[in-house]
């Protein structure tokens, strides 16, 4: 790859507006309009679905947090073609088939005051390969990272990694100062990453309060914060937005979309899969026809129909329209296994509440499968509350709202964390030789058509063992009140407030 020279931050703000993609042509006129009434130091109130699982540890699926507000950054930035471009890193370059060279932004300052340098970053980087569990990006990658004067460091892996420096992109790679780490691996955010936007204060699982940074790097944030809510009930979500509690929402549930004023709402195709995991150690789904006869006994188009409104499209494979190519290289299921008689066998089918589609659907899953001669007992739960169970394997089938391209713009880092032997989020529980093979297979080639093809092969192995039987692919419907500019509907569910995103006087609004 050839190096990347250092683009104005201007030029990224343009990138990163531009993912937004949803407005008509009659919105520079109403930006213009706007312009007079912008309030600069209003505070945004967001409503976020999920709530933090590690306290906002950029290690874990809370660092999508810390990207969506602004708070955190990584060291280079994927667009809404999977480009790369600078963000913390201006130049990168493999020097080596196993080495790269990062080349690092001057003049950056962490929240707590502190200089962003090579030591800072090569610290950051290092833990995240050392940390046990690993960070979902780093999943089956062996690296280590030195620095190269005081505005570069060296990554180099065990192995040639083509996609390493899309590794980077990842929230979970956000850099924060050295401060934020402490004793037995405890990792405090608070006031230790680089974004326009500094977080001041989480208050365990209900709010967290986020102050514009003002002595940013790039060009300032319009907002003078964020108040963060985290609610779980899709319903109350909405509800926010109806009431003004809430100026953007994330996840508005599907049933709830009718009872908002439509231009209120923003609808996007995601790569996000509602998928059905089978656990292949569960005394009865470890047997092949009877995970096929799970498989027979769905009835898709009743879900989307009757649970979703229309919204959403058919599970065809794991990966869905948000990934055309997917669509044209699938090569369907050769001889699928033939499905065993249930005879009434009892199984736990099991799913969690904070998207409030899936209680939903595992009401008409549970009819489905009990017609088709299984007897059918729900688990349904808090994501919080039911997550180490099921990683545990202790139901026999998982309904699960999964991100297929969260980390590199790329499946097989998805693939590998759900469904290889050693994969750190296989609920599955599936450890096959020959799909282990077909995802390293594919994780070695560069981006392009014969990764994609390679993937695709990994996805048919997959689909073979009925091990995740893809059920529908979700729409993003993000819910914004009629005073907010420039908030971003973002399909990887890294952005949603940017420096541009700002409120106008009500009257404006109207």
């Amino acid at each position: 790859m050839k190096p990347k020279k250092t683009w104005s931050w201007m030029a990224l703000a343009l990138s990163i507006t531009a993912l937004t993609g949803c407005f008509d042509g009659s919105e520079d006129a109403k930006q213009s309009a706007d312009a007079a009434v912008q309030t600069q130091d209003d505070r945004l109130k967001l409503a976020m679905l999920l709530t933090p699982r590690t306290g906002l540890s950029p290690l874990s699926d809370d660092a999508f947090k810390f990207s969506r507000w602004s708070v955190g950054e990584t060291l280079v930035f994927l667009n809404a073609e999977g480009t790369l471009e600078p963000k913390l890193a201006t130049e990168w370059e493999q020097i080596t088939p196993n080495d790269w060279r990062i080349t690092l932004r001057e003049g950056v300052m962490f929240h707590d005051g502190t200089k962003m340098d090579a030591s800072a970053v090569a610290n950051v980087l290092d833990r995240a390969a050392n940390a046990a569990p690993k960070p979902r990006i780093l999943d089956g990658v062996d690296w280590t990272v030195k620095t190269d004067g005081d505005n570069a460091v060296i990554v180099s892996s065990k192995v040639p990694d083509p996609l390493l420096a899309q590794r980077l992109s990842s929230p979970q790679l956000t850099i924060l100062a050295p401060s934020a780490y402490g004793e037995n691996g405890a990792i405090n955010p608070e006031s230790t990453a680089t974004g326009p936007f500094r977080l001041v204060k989480l208050n365990g699982s209900s709010t967290a309060t986020v102050d514009r940074f003002d002595g940013y790097w790039g060009e300032p944030a319009k907002l003078a914060g964020i108040d963060v809510s985290f609610v779980p009930d899709g319903i109350a979500r909405a509800s926010a937005l109806r009431t003004g509690e809430a100026d953007v929402v994330e996840a508005i549930p599907v049933s709830q979309a009718p009872l908002l004023d439509p231009s209120m709402i923003r609808e996007v195709a995601m790569p996000r899969t509602n998928t059905l995991y089978a656990n292949m150690n569960s005394s009865v789904m470890k047997d092949a026809g009877m995970r096929a006869a799970v498989r027979e006994a769905l009835d898709r188009q009743q879900l989307i129909d009757n649970v979703y409104e229309s919204r959403a499209d058919i599970g065809v494979g794991l990966l869905g329209p948000a990934l055309p190519w997917a669509a044209k290289l699938r090569q369907p299921v050769a001889a699928p296994v033939a499905p065993s008689d249930p005879e009434g066998v009892e199984i736990v089918l099991g799913t969690y509440t904070d998207r409030t589609e899936l209680p939903e659907v595992a009401v008409y899953l549970a009819q489905q499968l009990t017609e088709a001669g299984f007897t059918v007992k729900q688990d349904v739960r808090e994501y919080s509350q039911i997550e180490q169970d099921a990683l545990a394997g202790k139901f026999d089938l998982f309904i699960l709202s999964r991100a297929t391209m969260l980390d590199l713009g790329d499946p097989v880092a998805y693939m590998s964390s759900d469904f290889t032997c050693e994969g750190s989020y296989n609920l599955a529980q599936l450890c096959d030789p020959a799909i282990d093979d077909a995802i390293e297979a594919a994780s070695v080639l560069p981006a392009g058509e014969a990764r994609q093809k390679a993937i695709m092969k990994a996805e048919r192995l997959i689909l073979a063992s009925d091990a995740a039987i893809p059920l529908l692919h979700e729409r993003v419907i993000q819910g914004e009140s009629k005073r907010v500019r420039e908030a971003i509907s973002d399909p990887r569910e890294r952005l949603i407030i940017s420096t541009q995103t700002h409120l106008v006087s009500s009257d404006s609004a109207k």
